[in-house]
This record gives C-alpha cells, sequence and structure tokens, in this order.
C-alpha cells in the first residue's frame, strides 16, 4: 500500500512538472446534495443512461484533452486510444506538453486503463523502459479523474449518474453525426452511489477529495443515446498553490465497434522500485 501511495505521489508530481497541478491532501469534498430535477421529462434520466448505452455499443475509438488554466498560463494534454466499454478497460497514448521553455520534449507515455487501476508506460526517470508503474485509482484524491492526464471514457459517463439539473441545448452535429447537446450538472456522490462496481471506489474518492461535489458538463448523445463527446468541468484546492484550480475535462467518441483488445501487464512487466521525482 505505502508501494502505492509513493507511486501514485510520483504520478501526479511527473504531471505536476509538465504544468498540471493536480489534487493533493488539501482538497477539501462536498457534502451529498439531494436529487434536484428541474428539467423537462425523461431528460435527466437521458443522461444516466449513457453508460448503458456505451456497454451495449461495446467499443470505441476515443480522444481525450485536459486543459488547466492557472496564472495566466493554458496547458493541454491529448490522448488517443481505444476503448472497450464492456470490460471497462482501455488504452491510450497521452502526449505531455513541452516545458514552459519549450525546449524540451516528453516521450508519449502509454495508459492502460482498467476497473480499479492505471497503468502507465514511458513513465520517466527511474523506472525501466521495459516495465509498467500501476497505481490503484481507488487511492487517489481524485479517483484518476484528473491525474492520469486523461478522464478514463467509461469513467467520464459514469459521472453522468448523477446528473442533477440538466437543460436540453438543441441539436447540432460532431463529425457529421446528428447528436443532442445537454448542458448540467452532475454530482460526484450520487454518481459513485449508483455507479458500476469496478468504477465506485474511484469515484468516491474524487466526491471526498474535490473542492466539490458538483461537477458542470456539456454532453452530446447521438440518436443510439451513445455519448459521442463530453466535457466535465473540475475544481480542486492544490496545496502548491492558492485558491481553487480549474480542470476542464473532454472526451470524444467515435468509430464504435472498433477492435479494443487490451491486454493488461503481468505482475513481472510492473515496476515495484522507487519512483524518482
Amino acid at each position: 500500500m505505502v508501494a502505492q501511495q509513493q507511486q501514485g505521489r510520483a504520478v501526479v508530481v511527473a504531471l505536476a512538472a509538465a504544468g498540471l497541478m493536480v489534487c493533493g491532501t488539501g482538497c477539501s469534498g462536498g457534502g451529498a446534495v439531494a436529487d434536484d430535477v428541474r428539467t423537462g421529462p425523461g431528460t435527466v434520466e437521458t443522461l444516466r443512461q449513457a453508460a448503458g448505452a456505451l456497454e451495449r455499443a461495446g467499443t470505441a475509438k476515443a480522444s481525450t484533452s485536459m486543459e488547466m488554466a492557472t496564472g495566466g498560463t493554458r496547458v493541454t494534454i491529448r490522448g488517443q486510444g481505444v476503448y472497450d466499454f464492456r470490460k471497462q478497460t482501455g488504452r491510450l497514448k497521452v502526449m505531455l506538453p513541452q516545458d514552459p521553455a519549450g525546449t524540451a520534449e516528453h516521450r508519449p507515455i502509454t495508459e492502460l486503463l482498467a476497473p480499479g487501476a492505471l497503468f502507465m508506460k514511458n513513465r520517466g526517470a527511474g523506472v525501466p523502459a521495459d516495465k509498467w508503474v500501476r497505481v490503484a485509482t481507488g487511492g487517489l484524491t481524485d479517483g484518476n479523474l484528473v491525474t492520469g492526464g486523461a478522464t478514463d471514457p467509461y469513467a467520464a459517463a459514469e459521472l453522468l449518474r448523477g446528473a442533477r439539473t440538466v437543460t436540453y441545448v438543441g441539436k447540432t452535429e460532431l463529425a457529421g453525426v446528428p447528436v443532442r447537446h445537454y448542458r448540467g450538472t452532475a454530482d460526484l456522490d450520487i454518481a459513485a452511489r449508483d455507479a458500476s462496481r469496478g468504477q465506485r471506489p474511484a469515484l468516491r474518492a474524487a466526491a471526498k477529495g474535490f473542492a466539490t461535489t458538483e461537477v458542470p458538463f456539456d454532453a452530446y448523445l447521438d440518436d443510439q443515446g451513445r455519448l459521442r463527446k463530453v466535457r466535465h468541468r473540475f475544481s480542486f484546492v492544490n496545496g502548491q498553490q492558492e485558491g481553487t484550480v480549474a480542470v476542464a475535462s473532454t472526451i470524444l467518441l467515435y468509430e464504435f465497434g472498433s477492435p479494443a483488445d487490451v491486454r493488461l501487464p503481468d505482475s513481472a512487466d510492473i515496476f515495484a522500485g522507487k519512483i524518482a521525482e
């Protein structure tokens, strides 16, 4: 457990060095709130069923971006990969931004997403090139909604199970696909309560770790109820600077049915030593 906590902190430090500050022990969670639906019939329920629609779809390709604006500087981390919604496993190649000086280049980090765990390869200094770093997401104060630089696509959909107030914005198109745009707020406590067994520990951790349990979102669903795009806006208190830090995480899902064979590392391939900070 101590080793996992050290690895988790090291992952946080790695992303902080790239400009993304994630939630530390100074975060404070908001309390649970009663369900407060003030929208048309079925609108909230439509959002809460988005995760189930993705399960029925099976697999998809995914593009991710995570943005943080602080001190007049905007930092964006981008990812690309595939996801299996039935197995709740995925593979992303995550590109870290350049260092502030613009001189250093970062190798892409390969991330494997699984219920309760994040595996990272090309993690950086101190980790052999052929080894993976494993982090228990339920032990992270943000539940890995921010730490890995990309929100797990299924966790993002499960967050919508906590949808409270939702407004139907209207119809639009994404890459030529007709979609319905919804805007609202999800509650992390409610999402954690109603989440699948695999995502529940991480969402519970996030509900305790973020500055507030309320998460504003914009979601775009196609005619089959499948989530095509979702943007969440997270708020947390970072011990390294004053005030609340805002992070926007966006996920695009497309080419449903694409092959998504994700093989998790064997125990012998997981790095067990100390990670350099």
